[in-house]
């Protein structure tokens, strides 16, 4: 199998088979299954109009496979939010995740200079690779996913959105 993904094994994702087997990863690993987000709650987030779903392809045993997800909303409040980041198990530590954090930062910044992302406390390892990869804490919301837990919301910034130029 491969060791790292390349920006040409990131793309859209295609049809109802791929949504399906996303929102089925995302449902059987963390963060999802703390926080209780069943395979419905999962394909209706990757769903929504309003979302761009891009999905990391890798080869593996059997041909490609998705080896990830990313989820962005461009549009509300916090424009540039990557709502979701899903790595298979079997493709974790291994750059996938890394590389879907680039894809998404390329793609927000081509219109806003911030990327927003919000990871849960009992989530510290996901924290460390955000912060290692450029992202401060902006806040901590507590008891807004789950009663006893915080999420924290990060962001990476290449300024002001005042006069940011689109590219």
């Amino acid at each position: 199998m491969s060791e790292q993904m390349t920006s040409s094994q990131i793309r859209l994702i295609q049809n109802t088979s791929e949504t399906e087997r996303c929102a089925r990863m995302m449902a059987n690993t963390d963060p999802w299954i703390t926080l209780g987000r069943d395979f419905a709650a999962c394909l209706q987030s990757i769903l929504h109009p309003d979302k761009e779903v891009y999905i990391a392809v890798g080869e593996g045993d059997d041909g490609d496979e998705i080896a990830g997800l990313l989820v962005l909303n461009m549009h509300g409040a916090f424009v540039g939010y990557l709502q979701s980041i899903c790595v298979a198990p079997h493709w974790q530590n291994r750059g996938v995740g890394t590389r879907l954090i680039a894809f998404a930062e390329e793609r927000i910044f081509r219109d806003v200079p911030n990327v927003f992302l919000c990871v849960s406390s009992f989530n510290p390892d996901a924290r460390r690779l955000y912060e290692r990869l450029g992202y401060e804490l902006i806040g901590e919301i507590k008891d807004f996913m789950m009663a006893g837990y915080s999420e924290f919301l990060l962001r990476k910034t290449l300024g002001p959105t005042a006069g940011y130029p689109r590219r």
